[in-house]
Parts: C-alpha cells; sequence; structure tokens
C-alpha cells in the first residue's frame, strides 16, 4: 500500500495466551499462518541463563513434545524479551509471529521452533547451538581469529543477512555472539532482528527505549533514526563491518568507552574505527565502504558477499594473501566524488533512460554533458566499471560514456532527487525528503524526517521539491510559528538566519549560526532544521541596506563587535581631528607677545597687543593669564 512503512506487518489470527506467575493467563489474539508458531509455555521448562542482551536474556531449556504414538524431549534456547507493555504484546507476537513465517526454510538463519510467553514476557524458542563465532574467539590467544576464519564466517554471514534482507528483515543487531556455528562449523544469523520488531514500541526501560541495537556495533543513524536515518539495509553494513573487525583484532570496536562516549565518536565527530593492516584489497575496500557515514554510501550485503567469496581464493594458509590489485578503493573516471558502491546501486541496463550526476553537494537542477538519454550497450560489468554508449536526442551517433558520470532516471526522478508530497498524510514526518530508490516500474522508498524507516510508495505521490545543499544561508519562514526543532531567534523576535553545514540522508538540515556567539560544549552552535519550514537567504534577495547589514552579521558573530569597535575609533579619530583644528585657531598669533593695559596703565607679562604697543586697543586678543603669575 502506499505510503506504507517498512516495518508494518499484515495481521491477521490465532491465540497467544499469556500465564503468569499466580496462574492467571489473558488471551492475546496474534496473526495465524498456515504452520502455527505457538509453544503451549507448560511444555517448556527453563533449565538456567546462558547469555544476556541489551534485550533480553538467553535460556538453556527443554521442550516437551508428546503425542500418542511418541514422547520427546529437546534442547532448545529460549530468547526471553525484557518486559513489553501489556497493550503492545498483541503488536510486538504479530511482527513476531510475521518474521518466523518468513525465516522458515533459510538454512544461514537459526531454526526456529515458534514463540511462547512465559511469565507474562515474550519468548523466542529456538534450536540450540553448542557455540557462536564469540565463544570460538574466547578460546583463542588474543581473542581474534584468523583470516581464512575470518573470511569464510563473512561469506556465511553476509549471505544469511542478505536473505534476511530479501525478506525485508533488517537485523539491527550484529556482533559475534549473535553468530551462532552449526555442526558443519558455518556460521548462522542467531538474531532475527528483535530492535526491527520493537521499532516504535514503548518499552517500560528507557535504556532500552534510548537504542535501537548494541551501541558498540550501531551506525549513525541507530541512535536516532527519526532525525539521522532512516535505518536500512546499509545500516546492517556498519553493524557488519564492526563484527569483522572485531574478529580480526579481538578487541570490540569503541571498547572501553561509555554509551555517551559512542554517541560522541560516531554521530557528533563521524569517527570511524580504525581498519588493521595486511587485509585483501577487496576486504580492505568493503569494510572502509562499511563505515560510511551516509548510509547510501555503504556496500550492500551482495557487494560484501562478493568480496569475501573472491578473497577465499587469494589467502594463503599461513594468513598471508596474493596481492591482485590497489589496496584503496578505485577512484571513478570523471572524479564525481560518489564511492564506487553508491555507483553500483544504480545496475544500468539497455533501454534506461540516464543523464549526467551532479556533484554530491550541488543544489544546481541542471545536468551538463548529458541532459537525457536512454542508454543503447554496455562495455564490461557496468555495476563496478566500465562505459555506457548513450543516444542523446539531436546526436546522430551514441556517446561513450563512463557509467560513474551517469545517474539512472525513471519517470523523471532519480535517486537522491528532493521530492515533496503532494498530499501530506502525517503531520508527525516532513512532507519534504529525499528519494533512495525508485524501482522501473515506479515504485519508491523515500527517506522523511520524522520516521525511522524508509517510506514506500509510488512516484505519482511527489512532485520535485527545492534541493539544498551545505553552504547555503536559510532561515525559517515567516508563516511558521511552532517549528519542528528548536530555532534560534534575534533580539527583535525575528528568526535568525544560518549556514546550512550538513544535509542528512532524510533531508534534515544541520544548521550553524555563525552570527551567534556561543560558549558552551562542542557543537552548541548547531540546530536542525526541516527543509519544509525553511527558505534562503542571500545578500542579493535581502531587499534593503538595513537587511544586508542584517545578513553581513550572520555571517559571524564579531560583525557588530566589529562595527562598534570601529565606529567607536572612528569618532575617537574625529575627535582628535575636531580638537587638534580647534587647538590651530585658538594657538593663532602664538608668536606674537600679547599686552594687557591694566588699570594702573602696566603691563602684564605675557601679554601684547596686534599694534605693538601699550593701551590694549585696535583688535588685540585677549588670554587669560597663566596660572604662575595669577599667584606671584
Amino acid at each position: 500500500m502506499a505510503g506504507q512503512v517498512v516495518a508494518n506487518r499484515p495481521p491477521s489470527s490465532f491465540e497467544f495466551v499469556l500465564v503468569g506467575d499466580s496462574g492467571d493467563s489473558s488471551t492475546v489474539i496474534g496473526s495465524s499462518n498456515q504452520i502455527s508458531p505457538w509453544i503451549d509455555p507448560s511444555t517448556i521448562k527453563l533449565r538456567h541463563r546462558i547469555g544476556r542482551g541489551p534485550f533480553g536474556d538467553v535460556w538453556l531449556a527443554t521442550h516437551h513434545r508428546a503425542s500418542e504414538d511418541y514422547e520427546e524431549f529437546h534442547e532448545v534456547a529460549v530468547k526471553m524479551l525484557h518486559p513489553i507493555k501489556e497493550d503492545n504484546v498483541r503488536d510486538v507476537l504479530n511482527r513476531l509471529d510475521t518474521i518466523v513465517s518468513k525465516c522458515r526454510g533459510l538454512e544461514t538463519v537459526c531454526w526456529l521452533n515458534g514463540l511462547s510467553v512465559i511469565n507474562k514476557k515474550i519468548c523466542i524458542v529456538m534450536k540450540f547451538y553448542e557455540g557462536s563465532v564469540g565463544d570460538k574467539m574466547a578460546n583463542f590467544k588474543g581473542g581474534k581469529l584468523s583470516l581464512i576464519d575470518v573470511l569464510r564466517y563473512g561469506a556465511d554471514l553476509a549471505q544469511g543477512i542478505m536473505d534476511l534482507h530479501a525478506k525485508e528483515i533488517l537485523i539491527l543487531n550484529l556482533k559475534p555472539f549473535n553468530f551462532l556455528l552449526n555442526i558443519n562449523d558455518q556460521a548462522v544469523v542467531g538474531d532475527i532482528g528483535i530492535p526491527y520488531v520493537l521499532l516504535g514500541i514503548p518499552l517500560p526501560s528507557t535504556d532500552m527505549a534510548r537504542r535501537l541495537g548494541t551501541p558498540n556495533y550501531m551506525a549513525p543513524e541507530q541512535w536516532q533514526p527519526e532525525l539521522r536515518g532512516p535505518i536500512s539495509v546499509e545500516t546492517d553494513s556498519w553493524g557488519f563491518g564492526c563484527s569483522i573487525l572485531e574478529m580480526l583484532t579481538g578487541t570490540q570496536p569503541w571498547s572501553g568507552k561509555s554509551i555517551d562516549e559512542i554517541y560522541k565518536l560516531v554521530v557528533t565527530k563521524q569517527e570511524k574505527p580504525r581498519i588493521p593492516d595486511g587485509l585483501p584489497p577487496a576486504v580492505e575496500n568493503v569494510i572502509l565502504g562499511c563505515f560510511e557515514y551516509d548510509f547510501r554510501s555503504r556496500p550492500v550485503m551482495a557487494d560484501i558477499l562478493h568480496a569475501f567469496k573472491s578473497s577465499q581464493n587469494v589467502v594463503n594458509q599461513d594468513g598471508g594473501w596474493t596481492d591482485l590489485g590497489s589496496r584503496m578503493i578505485r577512484e571513478k573516471a570523471g572524479g564525481v566524488g560518489y564511492t564506487e558502491w553508491f555507483l553500483a546501486k544504480d545496475h544500468l541496463q539497455v533501454g534506461d533512460m540516464v543523464r549526467s550526476r551532479k556533484a554530491p553537494n550541488s543544489c544546481s537542477s541542471k545536468n551538463m554533458d548529458v541532459p537525457e538519454g536512454t542508454v543503447v550497450g554496455l562495455e564490461r560489468d557496468t555495476d563496478q566499471d566500465g562505459f555506457v554508449l548513450v543516444r542523446v536526442h539531436g546526436v546522430h551517433d551514441p556517446i561513450r560514456v563512463h557509467v560513474s558520470t551517469l545517474e539512472r532516471v525513471t519517470f523523471g526522478l532519480a535517486a537522491g532527487d528532493w521530492v515533496r508530497l503532494k498530499k501530506e498524510d502525517s503531520k508527525k514526518h516532513s512532507p519534504v525528503g529525499v528519494l533512495h530508490s525508485i524501482n522501473r516500474d515506479g515504485s519508491v522508498t523515500v527517506a522523511f524526517i520524522g520516521m525511522e524507516t524508509l517510506w514506500k510508495g509510488d512516484y505519482s505521490e511527489f512532485h520535485m521539491a527545492k534541493p539544498y545543499c551545505a553552504g547555503q544561508f536559510v532561515k525559517l519562514k515567516s508563516s511558521v510559528f511552532s517549528p519542528r526543532f528548536e530555532w534560534p531567534r534575534k533580539r527583535g523576535g525575528e528568526w535568525m538566519a544560518g549556514r546550512i553545514c550538513q544535509v542528512l540522508p532524510n533531508g534534515c538540515l544541520v544548521v550553524k549560526f555563525p552570527g551567534r556567539l556561543t560558549i558552551g560544549g562542542e557543537n552548541s552552535d548547531s540546530f536542525l532544521g526541516d527543509p519544509a519550514e525553511v527558505e534562503l537567504v542571500s545578500f542579493d534577495t535581502c531587499p534593503t541596506v538595513v537587511k544586508k547589514y542584517q545578513h553581513l552579521e550572520d555571517f559571524h558573530w564579531a560583525v557588530r563587535p566589529l562595527l562598534i569597535a570601529l565606529g567607536l575609533f572612528t569618532a575617537m579619530k574625529m575627535g582628535l581631528f575636531v580638537g587638534k583644528k580647534v587647538g590651530r585657531v585658538r594657538s593663532k598669533g602664538k608668536n606674537h607677545d600679547i599686552v594687557v593695559v591694566t588699570n594702573d596703565n602696566q603691563n602684564v607679562e605675557g601679554q601684547s597687543s596686534s599694534s605693538g604697543g601699550g593701551g590694549g586697543s585696535s583688535g588685540g586678543a585677549w588670554r587669560p593669564p597663566k596660572v604662575t603669575d595669577i599667584f606671584r
């Protein structure tokens, strides 16, 4: 359905019975499939706890199964979630039921027996595995695995994660202890996406509600998905990269850091974990890509799987590898500033409409080289490198263009375009967003501020919106009285103008205010802005001299003090100039003796007349006597 959030699940009906400690029970209606996932809690006997995580505990248990012909007891692992508000139990069970149904038959994911409710806590009953990758690491010196094992397990896990992504399931909690080992020493995904299941569910624990995974493995957008997100399949790429680094080094990413410190490093400072030396080029390239701050620039699991499988053939038993290429990510022809993983997502085919790709931070709606054309031929593997032949209207022969300089256009839209909903369906999210992807059938996914997951719909529900880019000055529209985010005001009450320093994947603007003097912590001058609520401000568009001056003040907080200082300096200079001028006028005739005639017809020393004689007449200027003469 258009406008449906990825996390939504279609419900039907079957019954769960919640059994409490006191024996009281209540019925919860859940969704129904051909095979019911419900397991009677009376058939499960908990033995002892074997694990503890941010979302629940894992217990070793015995599952009793009996019929007229047989009676069996199986060892199982029970993942018991932390308490959830009773009003939300039904919703969580419905989501889990859908996931259990989708995961049936997947050999790359842990085997799920079903769901139950024990002591009013939701439980996921799964096959018991003897150990995990994390357990195996603990048995080795330094807690790290050999490169051969890392590549083998990495390929297994990439396949499992890709299988879950194909079912529209995000894990969001990838880490070595959630990678289980089967009897063939193959790694399977042991977490079916509990953070994804709990997405949007009010949780009683503030610690659980604060985070959407395990902090050491969380991508930047996981910390605040409605502001810095949304989460997507590329979010799991970050967690995968963190897990691989821990397997290689034996050290957990951001080890020893508090949750607040990790947030500051990952989200605020945008730092990346250190990647060890000595990796095959393909693996190093893909791991580097996993830690791109903008999730659109990260590789998807298909890229990761290809890199790990191809590198298994070049690694020796001693851990060394044969150098088959450069250590760094290749620079694409044209130098457009995108990663190869971003460029590979278009998957150009013959018949696709294309146009020249704009620079990553460009606000221009015009394309220079290829305004619009049709792909008529492919050369080599265009997902990774090569050229395509493009037929452009008005040009007789097709143009040979490198794939990195082109973007696919479908129904006039391309990934990265700014769009606006024709009909605003909710005030909870912004009507302006950034197109994450568009399929050839016209279905789209869009990133909106206020939504934790990608919005799904059809291209016909949008029209083009004005793009914003770093470096532009913006302020809130005068019609906005209650903005989505806090925004500073000037002394007179007018909204301040600030400069965009970053545009997040969902179109959220990170704005700094150079004209605002701040004394405080780091980034205390940064604010967020909804692109639907702001307007551009520039020196040219300011109508009056006063407005132009105010815009200059917005450039830096020191403009006003500098102008005041300049005014004071000018006033002082003018005062000195006028004082000297007056002094020169008063000292006119300084070299002449001045004579003042008193009643005694005596001359006072130091005074003279202009005529040089006594009598003090004929235009003589009177001057006051010196102080020393007065007090003789």
